[in-house]
């Protein structure tokens, strides 16, 4: 049981997976530390969506939970991960994915993002990303249960 992960891999972190981290999720903390890890000893690169930021900050916005707010925009901006700005390309390329694969738009644009950055793998949690072919998608509790 873990993650496999490439020395020099470029992963895709899906919006679940920070919040698993960034709130100690006791499902999941000891399979996702090995990421952090390896980001942290420059032996991946890890890429998500500036759309992340919105959605992790939903709940501690909608709670009042302000630390939970700074803990998540500390986490996403000052350390080694590279959020990348959704542009024409990537609402092209969600568009295309959208129309192939039934994705909600904000899947779709994580999904695009993680193909037009040349990701080698896209870590989630979410089981709607199965039927995606385009890149090697790797599922949290398809790990824990193998």
């Amino acid at each position: 049981m873990g993650l496999n992960l490439t020395k020099n891999s470029i992963i895709y972190v899906d919006t679940c997976i920070f919040i698993y981290t960034v709130e100690s999720d006791p499902n999941y903390w000891s399979l996702i530390q090995p990421l952090w890890k390896n980001l942290q000893d420059g032996n991946i690169k890890i890429i998500t969506s500036e759309l992340t930021l919105m959605e992790v900050l939903v709940f501690p916005l909608k709670n009042n939970d302000n630390q939970l707010v700074e803990d998540y925009k500390t986490f996403l901006t000052s350390s080694n991960i590279e959020l990348k700005p959704i542009n024409q390309s990537i609402l092209t390329e969600g568009a295309r994915l959208r129309g192939i694969t039934n994705l909600k738009t904000p899947d779709a644009i994580h999904l695009a993002t993680a193909l037009l950055e040349k990701c080698d793998i896209f870590l989630t949690n979410d089981l709607g990303f199965r039927k995606v072919t385009d890149i090697s998608i790797l599922i949290l509790d398809q790990v824990l249960n193998s």
